[in-house]
């Protein structure tokens, strides 16, 4: 999934839809205060002297600020910069829609992915920023502490729309409460060049691990090498590493949620797997890269295969003419999309969970709640769900039974139902604030980038463990 550097874009809608700044107020009332009285001016407004006194109304004149009454109502929403970009453009058009019908300015902020969580941090320490943010994985977990509990509207939404999925209700509930309300799920799934699979006899995608290496190995030896990152980025490494420990039976902790059991045989094998397999199969110099550079990669036709979500897709549809296959043929007619390879303990998936979190220090309360309950009712989220094209799909059951899946490609269909049976992160443990370090640490991302750089695999998994012991003790 695309993560596309781009500078943070913030759009301001006034109660009327139009943008305002916080001296709109004052504007109106210095041409007052040089032309009526006070007498006057209570008079104009209905004010009476005993709702504001002679004094306190001169305070607020020479303030030049508006009395607490009179101030429109303010949002402020930080998201990520979306991989779609209808899906930005949609979001845009509904926030001034609802700026309207709540008679509120709200700021619409979109930041790269990367840094959403310097960002979400730094406001909980001072305590001011956004109201409303965007929620990836189960950070929710990790900032528990400073997010309102919103588990009247998740009952609502629950209630209208079908029910949650497990992996929505897994990233946001924190001790029966919900901390966040679920907004969406991007299902990742391996996008691939039909054809050139085909040249090198794989019919069928590969179902196994060992399958994959050796396909994968032809088309390496072709110029067409597989495309994976083992970078710190926030989306397709840890989507990638984490299934694939999963599928050798590996595991961080136990299920009690404390005891650290990642050096084990399991992850032993996986570990020394992942070295032959990115050597025969992988662009090597992908382990450096982030959530950008196996879009570009593919789509420009050096690689043939690579985790992601609809983006790789949904680009190259967008841009028939410039992106462009064998025999300039449009790239996107040769793209299809398949899950992860299964290894000796089964096949398995981790997609990509969203929230949006209320923070506690917001003095908007009432108001995040209101906006919150609009845009994801389905008069609303129908909208954003068709402008996202099948790259996100909803976070309760209902969207995946849409009519709207009838008008995507067959290519995409896939990730209809690519929710279902997700695990989390922090496998077999429960997916907690611990478990949330650790992905933000990239501990499991960098032990499979140590070993493929040289790290002999022992000594890979016993930095793991020491890690992992470090934030489950």
């Amino acid at each position: 999934m695309a993560n596309v550097k781009r500078a943070g874009r913030q759009v301001l809608v006034g109660a009327a839809g139009e943008s305002t700044g916080e001296d709109g107020w004052e504007e109106q009332v210095r041409p007052m205060n040089k032309t009526m009285t006070r007498r006057a001016l209570l008079r104009g407004t209905g004010v009476t002297a005993l709702a504001v006194s002679a004094g306190s109304l001169i305070g607020i004149l020479e303030a030049r600020r508006a009395p607490a009454y009179a101030q429109t109502r303010k949002l402020h929403i930080l998201q990520f910069v979306d991989f779609v970009p209808g899906g930005d453009e949609e979001l845009r058009r509904q926030i001034a829609e609802a700026g309207k019908m709540l008679g509120a300015a709200i700021t619409f902020e979109t930041i790269n992915a990367n840094d959403l969580q310097a960002r979400i941090t730094a406001a909980i320490e001072s305590r001011s920023g956004p109201d409303i943010v965007h929620l990836l994985h189960n950070w929710t977990h990790l900032y528990q502490g400073a997010l309102t509990d919103v588990s009247d509207l998740a009952d609502w939404k629950a209630k209208d729309q079908g029910g949650f999925y497990e992996m929505s209700l897994a990233s946001v509930s924190v001790g029966g409460k919900w901390l966040s309300l679920p907004s969406g799920i991007t299902g990742v799934l391996i996008a691939y060049r039909k054809s050139w699979f085909d040249e090198v006899g794989a019919k069928e995608f590969p179902k196994t691990w060992q399958e994959y290496r050796e396909v994968g190995r032809k088309l390496k030896a072709m110029g067409r090498p597989f495309g994976q990152t083992l970078g710190h980025t926030w989306g397709d490494a840890p989507i990638f590493a984490y299934p694939y420990l999963w599928s050798w039976g590996g595991k961080e902790v136990e299920k009690d949620g404390k005891s650290v059991v990642i050096n084990s045989k399991e992850t032993m094998e996986s570990l020394k797997f992942m070295v032959g397999l990115w050597r025969d199969a992988h662009d090597e110099a992908g382990v450096a890269w982030d959530d950008t550079n196996n879009n570009r990669a593919f789509n420009s036709g050096q690689i043939s295969a690579t985790l992601n979500g609809a983006s790789i897709y949904l680009a190259a549809k967008r841009n028939p003419d410039k992106i462009k296959g064998d025999k300039d043929r449009p790239l996107w007619k040769d793209i299809l999309h398949a899950h992860l390879p299964a290894g000796p303990a089964g096949q398995f998936a981790y997609h990509l969970p969203f929230a949006h979190g209320i923070m506690k220090y917001s003095k908007e309360q009432k108001l995040a709640k209101e906006f919150l309950r609009w845009l994801h009712s389905k008069d609303q989220f129908v909208k954003w769900f068709e402008a996202e094209g099948a790259y996100s799909v909803g976070s309760t059951t209902f969207w995946e039974t849409h009519p709207l899946w009838e008008k995507f490609d067959v290519s995409l269909r896939p990730f209809r139902t690519a929710a279902r049976g997700a695990r989390m992160f922090g496998h077999a443990g429960p997916p907690t604030a611990r478990a949330g370090e650790a992905y933000s640490k990239y501990i499991i991302i960098d032990m499979y980038a140590k070993a493929v750089q040289g790290m002999p695999p022992a000594d890979a998994a016993k930095w793991a463990e020491g890690e992992l012991k470090k934030i489950y003790r």
